[in-house]
This record gives structure tokens, C-alpha cells and sequence, in this order.
């Protein structure tokens, strides 16, 4: 595409043809009744049905947006996609699978493509993923910042997130790719690092940042009242349902429904997420007719999602319909000197809330900020700041001001020594030894599976590992000491 000229001259002429859909289907079948939805909407389409007619039309034709199905007769999908693309690479690239294909899906949308819809294809998801395309082709497309630009950083902190480390800088990278996409996201991450957080830079970025942004916790909600909460109900459909109440999915409707805690889900809810998920409708409680929304999903959890499938938590399906892109959000500890920034940036915050004159963390404050685990993330730093401000009277900020609680973590971490007298925080570790001799073995290895389950953020796989246990003798023994 060429780049829009300067000035008010930038628009497009009203009389510019608007670039074609190539649409590549081998299914004759679906190929003309695509064909038909398309031009119906006022599209001009070119179909085929191979890879190499679809190349040779891409080639010759003005084509703005791919609706490509990934299994072709005489190539992969995705192999013509990657060819396509490196042709022109401002192409949108719609790809269509079957629903056990996902995570072939999965692969396109890394690759570059623009959005996915599982097949049998509903219209109105179908005609959305083209409007999300037609709103963003016209756009003038800005190269991404290097990493370790300052723009990047600056946009960072614009969306939410303080920090400049490296991996905070690709995450937002991330973000800004998937933005554009009617993409399904899960967010996966500790509990306190963000996960709210990234799924609204998501939305702000995304075509649908006008329209509204509902969150509902999973976990928060009554599983007697979670269905409600989700698809809302009618009036008299149980006892208290005082007046009809649309739903957050109904609510969401034109912008994005952020689903937290997924995995804590009743399982009879899941089956209805999940054919809302392939139906793109709603039926409230009590209600006999269904109700087209247009919402975009972003689920995240604090688990580990494949676990719960395991064990029969979380439903199979309905994860490998949710887990199209996945996001990780960093616990802060893999995130290197963005703690001061986070800790600094906390404290000229509440102190101007709280009309207090701090200025700053001194050096040992900084070096323990550093070698602590923070095992709960960037909550529980902006806690310690607002407990320090609230407490204190101002000036530097200092060992002695400290809450006492965050003292007692030192007992697992020895920070770098530091000039002022940091010398003795390793001692603890010798006591926390000396409080083990003497108690059962039982005991002993229970207070170290929960104190690694501790430092792992309540993950079981990943203290599973640091133990080198399987997950399932860990989850047998919890739940022994459970019933003890």
C-alpha cells in the first residue's frame, strides 16, 4: 500500500476501487455460499479453489484481505499464506480451519495472519473479522519502535504498565500485534502482575476501543449466580430476578468481554460459554430466544490452564477454543530493575495523594527491593508503598520504614550486601535451618512444599519441578493434608 499523502489531501478518493477479497476455499459448496455473504455485503470477491490459482490471482489482482482456508488440495494453507505475505505484507490474512485444526490456527495467527474463524463459518462472525479488517487497512501503518527505543517504553507506561525491561518491551510488542485481530486471547500469568492491566491495552489498541470493556471475575461471583452475571436474565426466571438484566456478554456487546479467572468456572457454565463461543449468541435465564452480540473474548487465569484440563477441571474444547493467543504475563522477578521503576513511581503517587514529602528509596532500600521474590507481584509492591506513605512522614525512604511483614521474606532471600549495615540479612537462613531439626520428617517436608508453593505464586506444576515431583504427588499429598 502506498503511504497516505500529507495534509488534507490523505483520504482516499472517493472514486478508488476498493481493493478485492481473495476468498480460497476448495469446498465448492461453502465457496459460493461465502462468495454470496460477501457480495451480498458489497464486496468484490475473487474466488478459487487451489494454491496455486490463489497465488497466481494475488499476484495480478488488487487484493486487500485473504479469506484463506489452511487445507488446500495441492499445498498447505499456511506455507501460501508465508508466500503471500512476503509479497505484500500489509495484506490482512483471514484463515479458516476446521475445529480440530486450532492449533494449526494458532500457528497462522504467529505467522502473521490477521484473524482465524473456525468452520462451519456463522455470518455475523464472518462479516465482523471483514468489517475489524476494512477499519484498520485504511490506516497509516507505523514500523514497530526498535526494543529498546524510548517510544516503546513511553507507550508502555501509557497503557498501564511501568517498566522498560526487555521482556515488558516484547510483551507490549505482543500486544500491539493481537490488538488489531478479532483473535480470542488468554492471558496467563501470577496473580498481581497485570493480567487486567494487559487485557485493556489489548482493547485500547484494538479496533473496538470505543466500544465497551466488561470484566467479570470468575472466581468472585456465586456459582449459582455466575450464569446470570455472564448472560444475563428475565424478569420472574428465579427467586430475586426482579427485573430483566442483560449480561455481561450482552453488555459487552461491540466492544470486549474480559473473562478473569476462567478456570474457575462451574463446568455447566463452560458448556454454555462454549457454544456462545461457536454461535456468537445469548440466552438469558429464563429467555426462549437466543440473542446475537458481537464481543470479543479475553480470558485469563493464574493457573495453569492444560493442568486443569487434565484433571478435569476445565473443559478440553473450550480450552482449545480460548487458547488462540496466549500472552504470558513476567512475575516481577523476571523483570529485572523494573521494580524500583514500579516502587518509585508508586511513591510519588501516594505521596501526592497523601500530601507527604518523600523523595525517593535510598541504596539499601534498592538492593533489597532488587533481591526480593515478590511473590505477589506488583500488588503487593504497590502495597508496601502505599503502607510506607500512609505510616511515615516523608524524606527518603529507609530499612526502618519498612512493614514488618515484608522484613520476615528476607528470611528466603539473601539481598547484595550494601554499605549501610546490610551485611546480616543472610543470617536468617541459618534459623529457618535450625527450626527444622528436632520436628518429624512429615512435618518438615510439608513446611517446604508450602513454603516453594509460596514462592511459586500457588502454581503446583511449577513447584512440582523446583521439587522434582510429579504435579500429581503434589495435588495427592495437598489434598491429604487437606482432609487431616
Amino acid at each position: 500500500m502506498t503511504p497516505p499523502a500529507k495534509g488534507p489531501q490523505h483520504k482516499v478518493a472517493p472514486h478508488a476501487p476498493r481493493p478485492a477479497i481473495l476468498l480460497v476455499e476448495d469446498t465448492l459448496s461453502l465457496q459460493v455460499l461465502y462468495r454470496s455473504v460477501l457480495r451480498k455485503a458489497g464486496h468484490e470477491v475473487v474466488s478459487v479453489s487451489t494454491a496455486s490459482d490463489a497465488l497466481e490471482s494475488f499476484a495480478q489482482s488488487r487484493i486487500g484481505v485473504v479469506l484463506l482456508d489452511l487445507v488446500l488440495p495441492d499445498r498447505d494453507g499456511l506455507s501460501l499464506m508465508q508466500d503471500m505475505l512476503a509479497l505484500r505484507p500489509e495484506t490482512a490474512v483471514i484463515v479458516m480451519t476446521a475445529h480440530g485444526s486450532v492449533n494449526r490456527a494458532v500457528a497462522a495467527m504467529r505467522a502473521g495472519a490477521h484473524e482465524f474463524l473456525v468452520k462451519p463459518l456463522d455470518e455475523a462472525r464472518l462479516m465482523a473479522a471483514i468489517a475489524n479488517v476494512s477499519s484498520t487497512e485504511t490506516a497509516p501503518r507505523v514500523a514497530a519502535a526498535p526494543a529498546t527505543s524510548r517510544s516503546a517504553v513511553d507507550s508502555m507506561t501509557v497503557s498501564g504498565f511501568i517498566g522498560s525491561s526487555g521482556v515488558m518491551q516484547r510483551l507490549h510488542q505482543k500486544i500491539r500485534s493481537v490488538a488489531r485481530s478479532m483473535a480470542t486471547v488468554f492471558i496467563m500469568g501470577e496473580s498481581g502482575t497485570g493480567k487486567e492491566l494487559c487485557a485493556l491495552a489489548v482493547h485500547a489498541a484494538s479496533p473496538r476501543a470505543a466500544g465497551p470493556f466488561i470484566a467479570l471475575n470468575c472466581g468472585a461471583i456465586p456459582q449459582d449466580l455466575l450464569e446470570s452475571e455472564v448472560f444475563g436474565h428475565m424478569k420472574g426466571s428465579f427467586t430475586g430476578a426482579i427485573s430483566d438484566k442483560p449480561g455481561a456478554a450482552a453488555a459487552a456487546d461491540g466492544g470486549t468481554l474480559f473473562l478473569d479467572e476462567i478456570c474457575e468456572m462451574a463446568p455447566a457454565l463452560q458448556t454454555k460459554l462454549l457454544r456462545f463461543l461457536q454461535t456468537s449468541t445469548v440466552v438469558p435465564v429464563g429467555a426462549t430466544k437466543p440473542r446475537k452480540v458481537n464481543v470479543r473474548i479475553i480470558c485469563a487465569t493464574n493457573r495453569d490452564p492444560l493442568e486443569a484440563v487434565r484433571r478435569g477441571e476445565f473443559r478440553e474444547d473450550l480450552y482449545y477454543r480460548l487458547f488462540v493467543v496466549p500472552l504470558h504475563m513476567p512475575p516481577l522477578r523476571e523483570r529485572g530493575e523494573d521494580v524500583l521503576e514500579i516502587a518509585e513511581t508508586a511513591l510519588a503517587r501516594f505521596a501526592r495523594e497523601e500530601g507527604k514529602p518523600f523523595t525517593g528509596l535510598d541504596g539499601p532500600v534498592k538492593a533489597l527491593f532488587r533481591a526480593l521474590p515478590w511473590p505477589g507481584n506488583v500488588r503487593q509492591v504497590l502495597n508496601v508503598i502505599r503502607n510506607i506513605v500512609v505510616l511515615n512522614e516523608g524524606g527518603l525512604v529507609t530499612l526502618s520504614m519498612l512493614p514488618d511483614t515484608l522484613d520476615r521474606q528476607t528470611d528466603t532471600v539473601a539481598p547484595p550486601r550494601a554499605p549501610s549495615g546490610a551485611a546480616a540479612v543472610a543470617a536468617p537462613q541459618a534459623l529457618a535451618l535450625d527450626d527444622l531439626v528436632g520436628r518429624a520428617l512429615a512435618e518438615i517436608e510439608r513446611r517446604v512444599i508450602e513454603a516453594t508453593l509460596e514462592r511459586q505464586g500457588g502454581s503446583v506444576p511449577r513447584a512440582a519441578r523446583v521439587l522434582e515431583i510429579s504435579p500429581s504427588t503434589l495435588y495427592r499429598k495437598i489434598e491429604g493434608w487437606a482432609k487431616s
